[in-house]
């Protein structure tokens, strides 16, 4: 893998950093680097357009946007990148994370949010993916991911 960061982590708000480090110990775990950045959709949208827009620049090939309630971070992210981008939604508030579930999954043709499960587990699968995605133009990569599969199905000894 490069040292360069090549999957780019987004999150809308310092208080979604606890959930993404799973994300960061995934990514750890298979050997891929990333950055990770904070840009709020709504309190500094202007951020998010020139984090998004510079990312293949920058040499990122997976963009992981992570945030809560009415989520609009994934979205703003896809409009401004034609790299993959996988949304994380955020648990909390009334609805308990289905509202940013809901606003990631509903995206407009065109612009599509790969969407995953709502936190720690949304999270640790965001990476997952995002190493699937890498898998398919880095053999290291797509090898890791076989052999971290393969040793889950393992039965493990009594």
């Amino acid at each position: 893998m490069s040292d360069a960061p090549l999957v780019g982590i987004v999150m809308g708000s310092e208080s979604d950093r606890p959930t993404m480090n799973k994300c960061g110990e995934v990514l750890d775990s298979y050997g891929v680097s990333y950055e990770v950045v904070v840009r709020s959709a709504h309190r500094d949208p202007e951020g998010c357009r020139q984090w998004a827009s510079s990312a293949e620049a920058r040499g990122l090939r997976v963009l992981i946007a992570a945030a809560g309630g009415a989520a609009a971070l994934p979205g703003v992210v896809a409009a401004w990148s034609v790299l993959p981008v996988i949304g994380v939604p955020m648990s909390g508030g009334s609805l308990g994370g289905l509202d940013a579930l809901l606003s990631m999954a509903q995206m407009p043709a065109g612009i599509p949010v790969a969407t995953v499960a709502i936190g720690d587990a949304g999270a640790r699968n965001a990476a997952h993916l995002a190493t699937a995605i890498l898998g398919l133009a880095d053999s290291g990569a797509r090898d890791k991911l076989i052999a971290r599969r393969e040793a889950s199905r393992t039965p493990k000894p009594a």
